[in-house]
């Protein structure tokens, strides 16, 4: 479910108004970081309340995304979700759209001794990666998480966003992520939904008003040389 292809009616829109079809065709490694949102097991493993499937799909993309990042230079972050016990009363609203025994579940699965807090086994970071704790959907907005400061530290300009779920934490991180200033790119196979829809509708519309979609392939080829002997 994590192909996606950009219709020909809005690539057309897109280079009218661009000029070309992917707004940043060009990056530098070194000035690039890669964010792996919430590829944790309450998102992944089955049995788990907020399990998507397909985000196992998409494992291979972005460990190798991030290998040959890192050999060129470049950050990896992993961004995992936290159920806080601030959220229940900061955070009320969001609890509201669950029962109360899938809120709990919520809760003791996403806490941080939690079975669902934990990556996906078959992850693979490294010792230089960051790891950044989030407790919204999105990592940037105002008591999220540190992970703008984080990016500030490293010089970076440009980010790449891959994880689960696409249209859901990943595209709201993404999102605020280029409103604040940041060059965004969705890398298309590397995220994932709970239906084929879902995804398709978030990236279609990411790269329509906020940035851009490529997909693993087509990130490791606008990088600089380096990048690409690395994933040779």
């Amino acid at each position: 479910m994590t192909r996606y292809e950009v219709p020909a009616d809005l690539a057309s829109r897109l280079i009218a108004r661009r000029g070309r079809l992917h707004a940043y065709d060009a990056f530098t490694a070194s000035s690039t970081a890669l964010l792996i949102v919430d590829m944790q097991n309450f998102f992944m493993k089955d049995g788990e309340l907020m399990c998507a499937p397909a985000a196992r799909d998409i494992v291979p993309q972005v460990n190798r995304l991030a290998a040959a990042l890192r050999a060129a230079g470049g950050l990896v972050v992993w961004i995992v979700m936290e159920a806080s016990e601030e959220s229940r009363g900061a955070w009320a609203n969001f609890h509201e759209l669950f029962h109360t025994e899938a809120f709990e579940r919520r809760m003791g699965s996403l806490g941080l001794q939690g079975e669902g807090f934990k990556l996906w086994p078959a992850m693979t970071p490294a010792a230089a990666d960051e790891t950044v704790i989030k407790r919204r959907y999105s990592a940037f907005i105002q008591g999220s998480s540190d992970v703008e400061s984080v990016l500030r530290r490293h010089a970076i300009d440009t980010v790449l966003v891959t994880g689960v779920a696409t249209n859901v934490c990943c595209e709201s991180t993404a999102r605020d992520c280029m409103m604040r200033g940041f060059r965004t790119v969705m890398v298309s196979d590397g995220n994932a939904s709970f239906t084929q829809a879902e995804h398709d509708m978030a990236l279609r519309n990411f790269i329509t008003y906020f940035g851009d979609v490529q997909s693993t392939d087509e990130v490791l080829e606008h990088m600089t040389p380096a990048i690409n002997q690395a994933a040779a």
